[in-house]
């Protein structure tokens, strides 16, 4: 597959090499590829989408943690995890 390299693209494809900490154009077009898939959903092998899926819980249970958003969204190509830090009295 050939794919015309503009200024545009390039940029984009060295923001993505940064932003998957990948090496390699290929794996990193690669993880962003599957990651949209994840995300998008109702593609073959990948089911309901995570955005469908926190749509619904939201809609379900009204409000949503940062803690359950990120189980939600959490993927193999890009890991979400919270952490909460809570002080009283500082």
């Amino acid at each position: 597959m050939r794919i015309e390299s503009t200024n545009e693209r390039q940029r984009l494809w060295e923001n993505l090499l940064e932003a998957t900490d990948q090496s390699a154009k290929s794996k990193a077009l690669d993880d962003a590829a599957r990651y949209y898939c994840r995300m998008r959903g109702d593609v073959a092998g990948y089911g309901t989408g995570k955005i469908e899926g926190l749509l619904e819980a939201a809609d379900d249970r009204g409000s949503l943690t940062a803690s359950e958003i990120a189980a939600i969204l959490d993927t193999r190509e890009l890991p979400v995890e919270v952490e909460t830090d809570v002080r009283v009295g500082d």
